[in-house]
């Protein structure tokens, strides 16, 4: 099958690895600026995985678009609404088009798949890709379970047929709300845990779990969603690739940020933080984990201070 992946980061580029092992015709479209893309060209790796000579590389979108009839997604969050402007000027009628990137809109509060819409044909189908994984255990054959949810069953079916392996086992998700708010709320526990990391206070990630998942649950269902879903591979099963692990950016960054150290990848739970505290005054739910983050990362409280009122809250039923 045709596939297309756009956009050339850590992800993006084992995506074209992972479709290419599976017999797939890929692109993988970036910008012709970018230096991750710059050097894929040069060396045809960018450290983690080495791409085949069959995967081609391109920085014309036009091209990308046109030869796939499946559209991976996978950029910064920030920069889907300029993507898709960028996209809709290109045939998209019957593409089905697949996130595989996770996050909330920060200036208006929107699921990526709302900012999607706006700017493709009633004949394309949006579908998300979430859950755990890193590409450094992908590549050293350590699999994992995975979830792809769409308001279109037809393209599930699709998808999970087309990427199932064995290093991914996917899941049929039925609540798009839940799956798009549980992976992207599980970037601000990610900083949260880098932030207890940082204050050695590691020991304090079991509560951070608990109290985290409870706390996302309260908001998609006040979403419309599903709480249970908070529970499911989206969020909470993603949690020891975010809250544990070592390849977690958003869990490094958290715990580079309390420590005063420099950190320059990408968090996307930063941007989260503002976006979910939008959600929160939305639709009237306490998310203090949330607002603790953003405390600390935007607001520059003291995070000892900040975690200890956190954690040591006022008595309270648990449930």
């Amino acid at each position: 099958m045709n596939i297309s992946i756009i956009g050339c980061g850590r992800w993006g580029s084992f995506l074209a690895w992972y479709a290419d092992r599976l017999q797939h015709q890929v692109i993988l479209y970036g910008r012709d600026e970018s230096k991750r893309m710059k050097s894929l060209y040069e060396t045809r790796t960018n450290g983690l995985v080495q791409l085949g000579d069959t995967i081609k590389l391109t920085s014309d979108l036009g091209e990308a678009i046109q030869h796939a009839k499946i559209l991976v997604i996978s950029i910064g969050a920030q920069s889907l609404r300029t993507l898709m402007q960028q996209m809709s000027i290109f045939d998209l009628n019957d593409k089905a088009i697949v996130l595989c990137m996770k996050g909330i809109e920060a200036t208006t509060g929107k699921r990526l798949t709302q900012v999607v819409n706006e700017y493709v044909p009633k004949t394309a189908t949006v579908s998300i890709w979430v859950g755990p994984g890193h590409v450094q255990d992908f590549t050293a054959g350590i699999p994992n379970c995975m979830v792809i949810d769409s308001r279109s069953q037809e393209a599930k079916e699709m998808l999970i047929k087309a990427f199932s392996s064995d290093l991914i086992r996917f899941y049929y998700g039925s609540d798009l709300i839940g799956n798009e708010v549980g992976a992207a709320a599980k970037n601000v526990i990610g900083i949260a845990a880098g932030m207890l990391d940082g204050k050695n206070k590691t020991a304090l990630k079991g509560a951070l779990m608990a109290r985290g998942t409870r706390e996302v649950a309260r908001l998609i269902k006040a979403m419309g969603g599903n709480e249970i879903t908070a529970y499911g591979l989206s969020h909470l099963g993603d949690y020891q690739a975010t809250v544990f692990s070592e390849y977690s950016h958003n869990r490094r960054f958290g715990e580079a940020f309390v420590r005063g150290e420099p950190y320059g990848e990408l968090a996307e739970g930063v941007a989260t933080t503002t976006a979910l505290l939008r959600l929160c005054d939305l639709y009237g739910v306490e998310m203090p984990i949330c607002r603790a983050v953003n405390a600390v990362v935007n607001c520059g409280e003291d995070p000892d201070q900040v975690l200890l009122d956190l954690f040591m809250r006022s008595l309270k039923k648990e449930f």
